[in-house]
């Protein structure tokens, strides 16, 4: 088995003053290379904790991380930076574009990151992403001049083009409407389908339904974790805008 992901009793644990929160008590989880899984909870169950830890942007307590098979316990925070840059793509609720810049200045921008410099056309390389997400012919729009689906996809070009091991995507959808929240995860489930493992955040049930399989936490424990059965198929083929021929 691949697996892009594996934790080992994972806990995380938070002083507020004198008191002590224990926000993960002992996660252990694996994910293949290729699958699409969906993390639920209520709030202060965890979950956002535990997508901080597997992206990267936190350090666990206690425990074992494996990422793509590198062992993240113990990193600088240099050494943590490098695996985020190489090998997550992370969308978030809130798109996070710089409201001045193109949106292909906006993809390009992430590639700045790459100490190694992998990819020597930046230019051509967030091109390619927009083509990939259906905006080639919104590249010098800037996000004021987007609809909120058109921003999430910006984000999501932006997550694709240093060519991540995973997408991390919390709550993509959370600022969304039901139609355009369909867009976002048709576009998830196709990028899945072309071989992208993509973990998703999200506190809505309907959108868990379009994921592969559903982990649920509570209270730091992970309570349920199984395949989802009669999977949802968002059909991205009904929801081709006229304008332009692109997605919206």
């Amino acid at each position: 088995m691949n697996y892009v992901i594996e934790t080992n009793k994972l806990t995380k644990l938070f002083q507020v003053g004198d008191i002590s929160v224990q926000a993960l008590r002992g996660i252990d989880m694996l994910v293949e290379e290729g699958e699409f899984v969906a993390i639920m909870g209520s709030s202060g169950s965890g979950k956002s904790t535990l997508m901080n830890l597997l992206g990267c942007l936190d350090t666990p307590t206690g425990g074992e991380y494996f990422l793509a098979g590198s062992r993240v316990n113990g990193l600088s925070k240099i050494e943590r930076a490098t695996i985020r840059n190489q090998k997550i793509g992370f969308v978030f609720q809130g798109y996070n574009l710089l409201p001045r810049t193109s949106a292909v200045e906006n993809v390009e921008l992430a590639l700045f990151y790459d100490r190694e410099r992998r990819i020597k056309n930046m230019r051509q390389a967030a091109i390619e992403a927009l083509e990939r997400v259906g905006l080639g012919d919104r590249m010098h729009h800037s996000p004021n001049q987007l609809s909120g689906g058109q921003q999430q996809r910006v984000a999501i070009a932006r997550a694709l083009v240093n060519k991540p091991s995973i997408i991390l995507a919390d709550e993509p959808t959370g600022n969304l409407d039901s139609r355009t929240s369909l867009e976002i995860i048709s576009l998830f489930q196709r990028l899945n389908s072309e071989g992208a493992t993509v973990i998703l955040v999200t506190h809505e049930d309907d959108i868990a339904q379009y994921s592969r399989r559903i982990v649920k936490l509570k209270d730091g424990l992970i309570i349920s974790d199984h395949t989802v059965e009669n999977r949802r198929i968002a059909d991205s083929s009904q929801l081709i805008s006229k304008v332009g021929g692109g997605l919206i």
